[in-house]
């Protein structure tokens, strides 16, 4: 078994637990809860760390910076994307791993709309401001720092080609992957379900992610 079927498996592995997952928290210790009253799955394992963690907005704050890191990650690997595009006059010219990349990024979001709609999950708590809890499954922020980190991982080394600095790439990206999922958890903002949530969908999107990256070949133009 070669590689690339060992990560297409992780990925079906990974996809077949997140349903798993959505169909625990629609039919185990199902109740009442929340600023508004709404069905919440596996209350009682939800609502315990909730309360022991209460919420941190500084937290949030941090957690919603990163995110907007994240975010521009992905818009600067959009520039190069088209700027390559634009330059090279052929979409097949353009780095295969930026085109890949851009993919990923392209179903993240997906999900991220899909769940605005189909509601699994609403916010243990309500902002200033707000009249309605917002959607919290999965949690969009542990699954944007996973995913584009994550990415990131393999990405960046394309681009570099001393083996120390993709070391050092890798542990920074690592780091910033686990200060967002920890910091979700401690802010509050979400229930832990809906971390665990974002953790296996976005592990299911890399798995398929560096199952389709190859190395990059070098363009001289």
């Amino acid at each position: 078994m070669n590689a690339k079927t060992k990560k297409l498996i992780a990925g079906g592995v990974f996809s077949l637990l997140f349903a798993l997952w959505i169909l625990i928290l629609k039919t185990v210790d199902v109740g009442i809860t929340g600023p508004v009253g709404y069905p919440l799955g596996l209350l009682r394992f939800n609502t315990e760390v909730h309360i022991s963690i209460g919420t941190n907005k500084y937290w949030d704050y941090f957690t919603q910076a990163l995110g907007i890191v994240a975010i521009l990650v992905v818009v600067m690997f959009a520039i190069i994307g088209v700027l390559q595009l634009i330059k090279r006059k052929d979409l097949r010219k353009v780095d295969q791993c930026i085109i890949v990349a851009g993919c990923l990024y392209a179903v993240m979001f997906a999900f991220y709309v899909f769940f605005e709609k189909v509601i699994i999950n609403y916010r243990p708590v309500m902002k200033p401001g707000e009249t309605f809890p917002e959607a919290s499954f999965p949690s969009s922020h542990t699954m944007l720092a996973c995913v584009v980190f994550g990415s990131l991982i393999t990405l960046l080394p394309q681009y570099i080609d001393d083996k120390h600095s993709g070391k050092i790439i890798k542990a920074v990206c690592i780091v910033l992957i686990a200060i967002s999922v920890i910091g979700r958890i401690l802010c509050g903002y979400h229930w832990i379900t809906d971390i665990i949530g974002g953790v296996l969908l976005s592990a299911a999107l890399l798995s398929f992610f560096y199952a389709f990256m190859k190395p990059r070949k070098r363009s001289k133009t």
